[in-house]
């Protein structure tokens, strides 16, 4: 059993209804769906002519070799999705993915990359392992952070 975690809404919602000038001083792009931009805060794809910010966010805060930020797109306005135990998002499975396993101390104990609608059975296989912790899901193509997977309580 497994568990899908969008990034928390509020880490965003100080961004919500602020200009453009004022996302720029924030290093926030506002750019224009044209209804592929996956939102890690809703787990959808957001649909084309809504606003979506694109920044930085560090995804991964362990202070390890493996401490990682990357650019992330966040629907303006965006409500934090609820994912199902056991359920992967459309906006997820629809892409290419690279998995990433992490043990406690925030290393990479296994790693691989797999199509989306594949994905269910690589989170199986990795949370075989004891010394996994928890995942990270990266859309492979551009290797953005998705979303942390973690296992479910029973």
């Amino acid at each position: 059993m497994f568990q899908i975690h969008p990034l928390p809404a509020n880490e965003f919602s100080h961004l919500f209804g602020l200009s453009d000038a004022q996302l720029a001083e924030k290093n926030v792009q506002v750019l224009i769906s044209d209804g592929a931009f996956p939102c890690r805060v809703s787990l959808t794809d957001v649909a084309a002519g809504e606003r979506v910010f694109l920044l930085n966010f560090e995804h991964q805060p362990g202070d390890t070799p493996y401490r990682s930020r990357h650019a992330i797109f966040v629907k303006e306005g965006a409500r934090e999705a609820e994912p199902e135990t056991n359920v992967i998002p459309q906006s997820i499975v629809s892409r290419f993915l690279s998995v990433r396993a992490f043990n406690r101390q925030h290393e990479i104990v296994d790693a691989d990359v797999v199509k989306g609608a594949e994905v269910e059975t690589l989170i199986a296989s990795f949370f075989e392992n004891p010394d996994v912790d928890y995942l990270h899901l990266h859309y492979a193509g551009r290797g953005c952070f998705a979303a942390k997977v973690t296992r479910a309580q029973a």
